[in-house]
């Protein structure tokens, strides 16, 4: 296994760890760990996929790390979830 594949496996690897823990209820998804753990991932995933210009992955991980990171910031502000519709 060469080094690109071995690093979308910890990403993809560090996305799935927080949908598991929330799917178990073992970590809020709204949580630090949660969130750090889906930014984490979805940044390296977004990576690889810029450095091989997989553009459709690249859209979906760089959303992914765009939404999780305004939740970020949106805990570190002190407020909570959006509002579910």
């Amino acid at each position: 296994m060469d080094l690109d594949q071995t690093v979308q496996i910890v990403g993809a690897l560090l996305i799935l760890t927080g949908f598991v823990g929330a799917q178990f209820r073992r970590l809020e998804p709204h949580s630090p760990l949660y969130l750090g753990l889906n930014e984490a991932g979805a940044v390296v995933l977004a990576l690889v996929a810029g450095a091989e210009s997989d553009w459709g992955f690249l859209l979906l991980e760089g959303a992914w790390a765009a939404v999780t990171a305004w939740s970020i910031v949106q805990l570190l502000r002190g407020r909570g979830p959006a509002a579910a519709g």
